[in-house]
């Protein structure tokens, strides 16, 4: 019954058993690892691919969702009307007379009868030199006229009785001659002193300083109580005249021809004064004249146009930018310059269609004047381009609209239009 050889054996060949089974094919567990693997790798791969597929779906629909949105675009119609045109330069505002108040005498100066600034009249006083030592000069001078005129008319009576008793022979020719040079003498003293009498009376109204034109005076160079003399080169003050008011401003010599062909005729040129923004007109006024020869230097020729200035807005010495209007072009089609766009293939403007979409258009400008643009070619009144959020913009679009205000209509109803439509 007991059977220990076979247990021995048995023992004995576990083993062997064992070896084979390592060096062998693989034991059951190590194939379950391996199929667990080989799925996690194909959900991986199925995972990206599925990833993919519907990161591509939403691209198409953002792009889809992009197309179809409106983009916000400002336009405005395209009208129909006049437009000025004008030639601009830099220029400078010119007094037509500037005079520096001096006085005419010597003396201490009592009175200054005007304020810095003010305006004053030709003929206005504006100060006063004490007059006292040239009135009493003009005492003089007269009681000196006054003693000559009576020695005259004694120097005539003697002659007179001379000449009785000449014709009476009781004296010599000689005695007549010389109390008829006497009188001579008398005579020509009395013009010496009425001369002097009005030097006197002169000089006695210098002491009354006047406006000499119409102007505004400015800041007063002398205060009252100062000895002034009539050598001082300061003077008092400074009268400038601003009404009217001068404004120079120079041209390109290839512009010289518009303007002789205007001005040929006796025709006035209007002329208008803008700030240096070109926005603000300070006045209007008309070409006056132009130089008669050109600056080789520059190539530029001088031209001067007179202004009224009725509310000062022109000062000497200011600088403003000058319009100078040499014609108008009629029934143009007009669009605000903002709309004209440029590309390698010409200017073109995006035109809003019917379905709210944008079509660039190719147009043909024929001048532009500030802020307003004439179109040759390619619009037609009452269509709309679009003048903000043109960035945004390719052919085809679709806009949502904003009108907004339309320079071009305002200066086709402008009063300077001759026939605005």
């Amino acid at each position: 019954m007991f059977e220990p050889p076979e247990t021995t054996q048995q023992s004995a060949a576990a083993p062997g058993s064992i070896e084979r089974g390592l060096l062998g094919r693989p034991s059951q567990p190590h194939r379950g690892w391996a199929w667990v693997v080989a799925l996690g790798i194909a959900a991986l791969v199925v995972y990206a691919i599925v990833a993919r597929v519907r990161g591509r779906e939403s691209s198409a629909n953002a792009a889809a969702a992009r197309q179809q949105a409106l983009v916000p675009v400002t336009a405005v119609p395209v009208v129909s009307g006049d437009l000025n045109l004008y030639l601009t330069a830099l220029g400078s505002v010119t007094a037509f007379n500037t005079v520096t108040v001096k006085s005419r005498v010597d003396g201490q100066l009592v009175k200054v009868a005007f304020k810095e600034g003010q305006l004053v009249k030709k003929g206005d006083l504006l100060a006063v030199i004490d007059p006292r030592p040239y009135r009493a000069a003009l005492d003089q001078a007269e009681g000196q006229l006054a003693r000559d005129r009576a020695t005259l008319a004694n120097a005539r009576i003697t002659l007179a009785r001379d000449r009785a008793l000449y014709n009476q022979n009781v004296i010599a020719r000689q005695d007549l001659d010389n109390q008829e040079s006497m009188v001579g003498q008398d005579a020509g003293t009395i013009v010496a002193d009425e001369a002097a009498v009005e030097t006197a009376k002169l000089q006695l109204g210098y002491c009354q300083i006047t406006a000499p034109i119409t102007g505004r005076i400015g800041l007063r160079l002398v205060d009252q109580g100062n000895m002034v003399h009539a050598t001082d080169t300061q003077g008092l003050a400074v009268i400038t005249q601003l009404q009217p008011i001068a404004v120079l401003f120079t041209l390109p010599e290839d512009d010289i021809p518009q303007v002789v062909r205007k001005t040929v005729d006796g025709t006035e040129l209007p002329v208008e004064a803008y700030d240096r923004s070109l926005k603000n007109k300070l006045a209007s006024g008309t070409l006056l004249t132009l130089d008669n020869q050109i600056d080789q230097t520059t190539g530029t020729i001088r031209l001067k146009a007179v202004f009224p200035n009725p509310d000062y807005m022109l000062f000497p010495n200011q600088f403003v930018n000058v319009k100078l209007l040499i014609g108008t072009l009629q029934d143009a089609i007009l669009v605000p310059a903002a709309a004209v766009q440029k590309s390698p293939e010409g200017t073109f403007v995006y035109v809003v269609r019917q379905d709210g979409t944008v079509d660039a258009r190719k147009v043909t400008v024929g001048t532009t004047q500030g802020d307003i643009a004439a179109i040759n070619a390619g619009l037609s009144q009452g269509e709309q381009v679009v003048t903000d959020g043109i960035d945004k913009l390719r052919p085809g679009i679709k806009v949502k609209v904003q009108m907004a205000a339309n320079p071009a209509a305002a200066t086709a109803a402008g009063p300077a239009a001759i026939r605005a439509q």
